[in-house]
């Protein structure tokens, strides 16, 4: 069964181990509760690296107060089972308490983490971008793994990494859905049957709108408007935001062209849930 660590040391130990052996390393970061579409990120990873490390880990500091932290599902022995059959070499499941010992020291990205889920999840990004350059720095991988679903973050730490001179591939994986088309999540296990059904509302709207750019509409207003009355129409959703934006800046599109990126973050019921498209 693949190693489970708990301390940083214990991880520096194997990563200096595979270094004196000149093996590549790649690192996969998650907050646990794996599903198929953590596991394409570490079958890529485990093809294209000689190790992997797979973080399994909640990180506090990305939550709001009022967001899930304490409900957010855990289950460390079945993604530890996940990690063993995709062939990953190794999981990092720390205590907050190993990651944050009186830090006073954090790392963040301006204006791109202003907009989309940034605006309803102020500390989130700030959140995101500490734990990850301290995983960095513990891992020192080659590669990082990241999926698409959550575009917003995957810009965001490529200008970090850009921004802060890690020299780590960034890679970034396509979304992975169910078969009807719900993009797989952490968070779809709180859905009701009946909320489960209604969140196909964001992949519907979503096809709705790249099918309109497939078929020649250039405006982004046509198709944010477009996006947003098919999610009005599901009466258990409620919308956070739909928007358009250009990939590189994040300022909101006017022509429905690349580099753009079409996000929503709609609540159903009490669970918030993101999805995407991109044309590059």
């Amino acid at each position: 069964m693949i190693p489970v660590v708990k301390t940083i040391d214990e991880v520096r130990k194997h990563v200096k181990a595979w270094r004196r052996d000149g093996l590549s390393i790649g690192l996969v970061p998650t907050m646990g509760f794996l599903h198929e579409g953590h596991k394409s990120l570490i079958d890529r990873a485990v093809r294209e690296n000689d190790r992997v490390v797979v973080s399994d880990f909640v990180n506090p500091t990305q939550f709001g107060p009022n967001e899930d932290l304490e409900a957010y599902p855990r289950d460390l022995d079945r993604d530890a089972a996940l990690c063993d059959e995709a062939g990953a070499s190794l999981i990092f499941n720390p205590e907050p308490e190993e990651m944050y010992h009186a830090p006073l020291t954090t790392v963040s990205v301006d204006k791109i983490t202003k907009v989309l889920c940034g605006k309803s999840r102020p500390v989130h990004f700030a959140g995101v971008c500490t734990v990850v350059s301290k995983l960095f720095n513990i891992v020192t991988p080659d590669r990082a793994y990241f999926g698409q679903k959550d575009a917003q973050q995957l810009c965001v730490v490529r200008k970090m990494v850009k921004d802060l001179d890690f020299d780590i591939e960034i890679v970034g994986c396509p979304i992975v859905r169910e078969a009807d088309g719900l993009a797989k999540s952490s968070r779809n296990t709180y859905l009701s049957p009946e909320e489960r059904k209604a969140a196909l509302c964001l992949s519907r709207a979503l096809g709705k709108g790249r099918k309109m750019i497939d078929e020649g509409e250039r405006s982004a207003a046509a198709v944010k408007a477009a996006i947003r009355a098919e999610i009005e129409r599901e009466p258990l959703a409620r919308i956070d935001y739909v928007e358009a934006v250009n990939m590189d800046s994040f300022e909101d599109a006017e022509e429905a062209a690349a580099p753009l990126l079409a996000a929503v973050a709609v609540y159903i019921g009490k669970t918030r849930l993101i999805d995407n498209f991109i044309i590059e």
